[in-house]
C-alpha cells in the first residue's frame, strides 16, 4: 500500500501543527478530517479565534471536529466512524486515551519538536534553549498512554546556535518535522518502518510556560540569563524591574563585569550593561511599557537621562 492510499485524520492546534498538515496536503495525502481545540478568546476584545489548524483546514475543506475531550464515548465513536487508518497528531493540546489510540488501523504517530527522550512534555523548545543544549531536533514517536514515552520512528536534528531564539528555532523544527512526518508515513504504508524504544533514565520533562518563568533573576550566570532571554523569545519574553515599570527584555549578550546583582555597570548606545550573580549582560533590545520593542540605542537617544549608572533592575528598585 502506498501512503497515498491512507484514510489519515490530523490533529493538531497552533502554526507548528499547521506547518504539518500543509505538508501533507501539498503531498496530496488523503486527510478525511481535521481535529483541533475548540475555538478560544483571544486579544483584547475576547473574540473567539479559530486555531490555525482549523483555518487552513476550512481554506482546503476539510471536516472539522473540535471535541472538548476525546474521554467520552460519543466522541470516540465519532472518530471510528471516519474508518482511519492513520492518526497524526501535532501539538494537539487534548489527550488521546488508549481507546482513541486503538482505533486508528496503523496507530497514532506524534511529531515532538525534541530529541525524544530529552524534554518530553509541553515546551521541549524553549527549555532546550534555555538549559544551553547543543542541539534540537523533531522525533516522530507512536503515541502510547504515556505523555511522549512512545516508541520513536525516526528523528531529524538541527544545532542550537548562540543566536537562536525560541522563535527561530520553532521555525526551523517546522520545516524539519512536516518532512520528518512524510518520511515516516511512507515508511508505515510499507511496513519498513522499525520501532525503537525511549531509555527512560535519559528522559527530561519541558514543564509548560508561563510568565513568572521569565522573570529574570539576576543573581543567576550571565551565561544562563542569556538562554533564558533567547529562550523566551518571542513568548513569555523575559522580564525585570526599571523604575518600578515592567521591563522587556527582546536581546542580551554576556560580556565581562562585576557588581551587585542587577546593577547597571554602563549606560551607551552599545547597551545597558547589568551586573549578574556570574559576569554581567548587555541589555541590546528592550520594551517599556506600552512601548514597542527598541534598539537600546534607539532608547539611549530618547532616554539617556533616565538610565544611569547605579541604578538598579534588581527587586523592582
Amino acid at each position: 500500500m502506498s501512503s497515498s492510499d491512507l484514510r489519515i485524520v490530523f490533529a493538531g492546534t497552533p502554526e507548528f501543527a499547521a506547518a504539518h498538515l500543509q505538508a501533507l496536503l501539498e503531498a496530496g495525502l488523503n486527510i478525511v478530517a481535521v481535529y483541533s481545540q475548540p475555538d478560544r478568546p483571544a486579544g483584547r476584545g475576547h473574540k473567539l479565534t479559530m486555531s490555525a489548524v482549523k483555518q487552513l483546514a476550512l481554506q482546503h475543506q476539510l471536516p472539522v471536529h473540535q471535541p472538548v475531550t476525546l474521554r467520552d464515548a460519543e466522541a470516540q465513536a465519532e472518530l471510528a466512524a471516519l474508518q482511519p487508518d492513520l492518526l497524526v497528531v501535532v501539538a494537539y493540546g487534548l489527550i488521546l486515551p488508549q481507546a482513541v489510540l486503538d482505533i486508528p488501523r496503523l496507530g497514532c504517530i506524534n511529531s515532538h519538536a525534541s530529541l525524544l527522550p530529552r524534554w518530553r512534555g509541553a515546551a521541549p523548545i524553549q527549555r532546550a534553549i534555555e538549559a544551553g543544549d547543543s542541539e534540537s531536533g523533531v522525533t516522530v514517536m507512536r503515541m502510547e498512554a504515556g505523555l511522549d514515552t512512545g516508541p520513536m520512528l525516526l528523528k531529524s536534528s538541527t544545532p542550537i546556535s548562540a543566536e537562536d531564539t525560541g522563535g527561530s528555532l520553532h521555525d526551523r523544527l517546522a520545516e524539519l518535522g512536516p518532512q520528518a512526518v512524510l518520511q515516516a508515513i511512507d515508511g508505515l504504508a510499507a511496513g519498513t518502518l522499525a520501532d525503537n524504544s525511549q531509555d527512560d533514565s535519559l528522559a527530561t520533562y519541558a514543564h509548560k510556560l508561563g510568565k513568572a518563568d521569565a522573570r529574570i533573576d539576576w543573581t543567576r550566570p550571565a551565561a544562563e540569563l542569556d538562554c533564558m532571554i533567547r529562550a523566551f523569545n518571542p513568548w513569555p519574553l523575559a522580564h525585570a524591574r526599571w523604575q518600578d515599570q515592567p521591563l522587556k527584555v527582546w536581546a542580551a549578550q554576556p560580556e565581562a563585569g562585576q557588581g551587585q546583582p542587577g546593577e547597571i555597570l554602563d549606560c551607551s548606545k552599545s547597551g545597558l550593561l547589568v551586573a549578574c550573580g556570574e559576569g554581567a549582560l548587555r541589555l541590546t533590545r528592550l520594551q517599556l511599557p506600552g512601548g514597542k520593542p527598541l534598539a537600546f540605542a534607539d532608547l539611549y537617544n530618547a532616554r539617556r537621562d533616565q538610565f544611569a549608572v547605579g541604578q538598579s533592575l534588581a527587586n523592582g528598585q
